[in-house]
């Protein structure tokens, strides 16, 4: 089982700070093509933010998303609107590596399966192996429900290690797309990002490995790294 990394800063906006400075290390170590799935939610629009102010191999990063609910790429509640108007909008990215979760004329499963030849098409391959990761970066953030991406508890999705790309239902909304295990997973970094005093519980149960949160399922190739607040991380 992989060791994760835990570093605690001061608060939300230290914590995007570092983030920012890891995902700006990453890329500058590595030569090519540089690809990151992205996370919704309030935490990483700050780190969005501050990495658009900052110098970063822009015409050779390819941005995914972890996950998206099934509304329309203008919808409030759409991942890839936010992080467009927090970042895209912002910074000189070819508009063909950009590729966000298609949601309109499909229903969710076909969404899902285009999304997973989008992936395929870009790895170049039908199969995943250790030795060649999908993502050089993969963010993700914590539900108070022990949930990460879209990967619910008690939910199917869970258990599917063939698909890259699922549908599943959001308890609380319209339904989502979201990464299985296997491309979550198959990345050279995974950076948990986690705030607030409402995620401690969870973020400790996490930590401690318990299989019954699906955040704590998650077994990635690489570096397992916990970014928290002073909040989430208590003593």
């Amino acid at each position: 089982m992989i060791q994760p990394l835990l570093e605690v800063l001061a608060d939300a906006d230290a914590l995007a700070r570092r983030a920012a400075d890891l995902m700006v290390a990453a890329a500058v170590a590595k030569d090519g093509p540089f690809a990151v799935a992205l996370s919704g939610g309030s935490t990483p629009k700050r780190l969005y933010q501050l990495l658009s102010a900052m110098s970063f191999p822009w015409a050779r990063t390819h941005w995914f998303w972890g996950d998206e609910r099934f509304v329309s790429a203008d919808d409030p509640a759409s991942n890839y609107r936010m992080t467009r108007e927090a970042l895209l909008s912002h910074v000189p990215v070819p508009a063909d590596q950009i590729h966000p979760v298609p949601t309109t004329g499909l229903n969710p499963e076909e969404a899902a399966a285009q999304y997973e030849a989008t992936l395929k098409a870009f790895h170049g391959a039908q199969h995943l192996a250790p030795d060649r990761p999908l993502f050089d970066v993969v963010l993700l953030g914590l539900g108070t429900d022990g949930h990460t991406a879209s990967l619910f508890p008690g939910k199917p999705m869970l258990d599917e290690r063939r698909r890259w790309v699922g549908a599943t239902d959001d308890p609380h909304g319209a339904p989502r797309i979201t990464l299985t295990y296997p491309a979550l997973e198959s990345s050279r970094e995974t950076i948990f990002l986690v705030a607030g005093l409402d995620k401690r519980d969870r973020l400790r149960e996490v930590l401690a490995a318990d299989g019954r949160l699906p955040a704590a399922r998650l077994q990635p190739q690489g570096t397992l790294r916990f970014l928290a607040d002073r909040a989430a991380a208590g003593d």
